[in-house]
């Protein structure tokens, strides 16, 4: 199981605490020590749609200038800028078996991950 996001995001930290509780393995991949390669954003969107993964709730997109934001105009647009600013992406992100998971959510982490 591979878990990317941020170290000090709070939600990271529940999902992380709650692996840990659950005794899974996981590797971790820091999103502002390493980032996240386009091909990686790009398999995330086929088997999700970056719509998933784009955290339009978030403070970093909140803060986008507004010609920033209606500058995404295409799934190429929200994916560069989300390669820019990683920030913006739904976390945690855990990839297991081929399946996808954005954020922490214990009762669909209980169903699909123990």
């Amino acid at each position: 199981m591979k878990v990317y996001g941020i170290t000090n995001c709070n939600t990271v930290k529940k999902a992380l605490d709650w692996l840990k509780a659950n005794n899974l393995s996981y590797e971790f991949q820091d999103f502002k020590k390493l980032g996240v390669s386009a091909e990686k954003l790009q398999e995330w969107d086929a088997k999700a749609g970056y719509e998933k993964f784009l955290n339009k709730q978030g403070t970093t997109y909140k803060q986008l200038d507004p010609e920033v934001k209606d500058s995404i105009k295409t799934k190429d647009d929200a994916l560069a800028l989300l390669q820019q600013k990683t920030s913006m992406i739904k976390r945690p992100v855990i990839e297991k078996d081929g399946f996808l998971f954005f954020g922490f959510d214990e009762g669909v982490y209980s169903k699909e991950l123990l």
